[in-house]
């Protein structure tokens, strides 16, 4: 479940906290120049002459991952991958990571290995400098904190608070992937349970699984905006879902807004297995969440030219507050949207 226990097996105690700390970010290479000192000393130390962006996020075993499906190289890979995410919502370039681990006995110096050869491989992608962090003993399991630092100009940062009415509603990718991938992966560790026998039914099924395992921060697209001279007036990632967003943008920009159904774009893998667990795809893409896809609004003025940019889908406009915020079924009928994405503090029912 943890790792491949065929494999040689390093306890933790025998390197101790500072020598498993030196073990995992050894051969790092810094590629940014604001880097001036990373893993070392009793700080990183960092020099821009930009606007500085802080995201922090905490993932614990159990809440937010579950490792009897999800390979810990990828979970390494998504920790930090997420975390950029929240730095290119806000139109901004990541650039420094620092990384806390809290692990358990269960876990080996190989089994940490893996986990911090997917944070590298992100890393190094995105060209993102780990320039940090801690360890220390858990009794329950792993725990990962992450803080991603990024930068910007000042007059380049989106906040979500910038929506005007007319407004355009945009969406880069496509929705509700990553939810239907974890709905698979749900179900075949149902079947495995019932009969450790039996063969994951995965095959056909690539596309979602990486939208659930192995997602990326769409850093392309503000880039392809910059490249356009496009300049959102708002702009947050898709972790909790689409409606959940959407409220986002409308509560803090004081707005309302329609959503045309229509126009949510849906991979056709993700439409085919919805209907195979007997699910409407809007709702997929309304409530799943985690497609880390960005969603945006822009000038009416900037339509002609974003609507020629691949990737990119116009799915609604702002309207005013008393308007509220509303979906535009398929069948012209007008629902008002509701956030049922995931919330790791809401009571369950």
């Amino acid at each position: 479940m943890f790792e491949d226990r065929s494999k040689k097996r390093t306890e933790l105690g025998e390197l101790g906290e500072f020598g498993l700390i030196d073990h995992l970010t050894k051969d790092i290479i810094y590629k940014n120049a604001t880097t001036l000192k990373g893993v070392g000393d009793d700080a990183a130390v960092i020099h821009t002459k930009l606007t500085t962006l802080v995201s922090t996020d905490l993932l614990v075993e159990g809440v937010h991952f579950d490792l009897s499906y999800t390979p810990l190289k990828h979970l390494g890979y998504k920790a930090a991958v997420v975390n950029f995410s929240d730095i290119v919502a806000m139109n901004g370039t990541p650039t420094q990571l620092v990384v806390g681990i809290a692990v358990s006995n269960r876990y080996s110096v190989e089994a940490l290995e893996e986990l911090y050869d997917g944070i590298k491989l992100a890393c190094e992608k995105y060209k993102v400098d780990l320039v940090g962090g801690d360890t220390t003993s858990s009794t329950s399991g792993l725990l990962i904190s992450m803080t991603i630092i990024g930068e910007a100009a000042t007059e380049d940062i989106v906040y979500r608070n910038g929506a005007k009415e007319g407004n355009l509603l945009c969406v880069s990718g496509n929705l509700g992937a990553a939810y239907m991938g974890l709905l698979l992966l749900e179900r075949e560790k149902e079947v495995y349970k019932a009969n450790p026998a039996a063969q994951p039914e995965l095959e056909g099924y690539d596309y979602i699984l990486q939208r659930q395992l192995k997602p990326e921060a769409r850093l392309d697209i503000i880039q392809l905006l910059k490249e356009n001279n496009i300049k959102p007036t708002s702009m947050i990632d898709i972790s909790d879902g689409l409606a959940s967003e959407i409220l986002h943008i409308c509560k803090q920009s004081d707005k309302g807004c329609s959503l045309y159904e229509e126009k949510i774009p849906i991979d056709a893998t993700t439409v085919s297995l919805a209907e195979e667990f007997k699910m409407i795809p809007t709702v997929a893409a309304l409530s799943g969440g985690e497609d880390y896809e960005v969603l945006f609004t822009i000038e009416q003025s900037d339509f002609e030219t974003v609507k020629k940019l691949a990737d990119i889908q116009i799915i609604g406009h702002i309207t005013d507050k008393n308007s509220g915020a509303n979906l535009i079924t398929s069948s012209g009928a007008v629902i008002p949207l509701n956030a049922q994405g995931w919330d790791a503090l809401k009571e369950k029912e």
